[in-house]
């Protein structure tokens, strides 16, 4: 399968934006768990976002009330909506 995420996506300051991430499938697969990180120059990577369908969705402390899933069922659309 492969990851489509748009090359950029352009956010206005005080308003919601969603960032997109579908994964096509091959054949016999499934999507068990999404995990969405911040990377910054130099820095390590910050865990987001967890989403799985068994054990629900996790935003960790810093980003909860301003990161939720855009969609719902299916994880192959992984979307997330950053919030103001």
């Amino acid at each position: 399968g492969r990851v489509e995420v748009p090359r950029s996506v352009t956010a206005v300051l005080g308003q919601d934006v969603v960032l997109p991430c579908r994964y096509r499938a091959q054949e016999q697969e499934q999507v068990v768990q999404v995990t969405w990180l911040k990377r910054g120059p130099g820095a390590v990577p910050a865990e987001v976002a967890v989403l799985n369908p068994q054990h629900g969705e996790h935003v960790q402390e810093p980003f909860a009330g301003r990161v939720l899933r855009h969609g719902h069922g299916d994880l192959g659309d992984g979307a997330i909506v950053l919030r103001n």
